[in-house]
């Protein structure tokens, strides 16, 4: 079980957190319109994963806007986000901020994202959340970065994450 801290407190984390060259673990989250996505919904492109607790807090909106417009020129790159926010409430957000390079997906029917790569928070205020973390998945569906935020008031490595996907893309 992995540990992060939310404002310096210990965070327990559920599940395995997957490093890079393991195989991506599938997954299934619901967008605005109630339709489902999973990994093989963006097969053959790089897909870069945001593991946030929610799209309505003030780091997890500036990382969505800023994944957004990192990666909105690259066509050979999906930007997923994954949030236990309800997905009427992604939607929205992304339609007010003008995000367009990214899909939004909820994880609200079941929490397998975040257990499945290791980022479900086990207790605290968060509890049943996920903790922040990035993957950079291949074209072949292997993690090739995995980052999981020590602090979840922090942002991740923007520049880690980029240089990964320059690496892919």
């Amino acid at each position: 079980m992995s540990q992060v801290a939310l404002k310096g407190s210990p965070v327990k984390l559920e599940g395995s957190f997957p490093s890079p060259g393991s195989k991506a673990p599938d997954f299934k989250l619901v967008q605005g319109d109630l339709s489902e996505i999973s990994l093989s919904s963006f097969s053959g492109k790089v897909k870069v994963i945001l593991a946030v607790p929610s799209l309505d807090t003030g780091v997890c909106a500036k990382e969505a806007k800023e994944f957004n417009r990192l990666m909105g020129d690259m066509s050979s790159v999906q930007v997923i986000v994954a949030s236990g926010d309800l997905p009427f409430a992604m939607d929205r957000y992304c339609s007010a901020e003008g995000i367009k390079n990214l899909a939004a997906g909820s994880q609200y029917r079941d929490m397998n994202f975040s257990r499945s790569y290791g980022t479900h928070i086990a207790d605290g205020p968060l509890q049943g959340l996920s903790a922040r973390a990035v993957f950079v998945i291949d074209q072949n569906d292997s993690i090739a970065y995995s980052e999981l935020v020590p602090e979840i008031t922090e942002e991740p490595n923007y520049d880690a994450a980029l240089e990964s996907v320059k690496k892919l893309a």
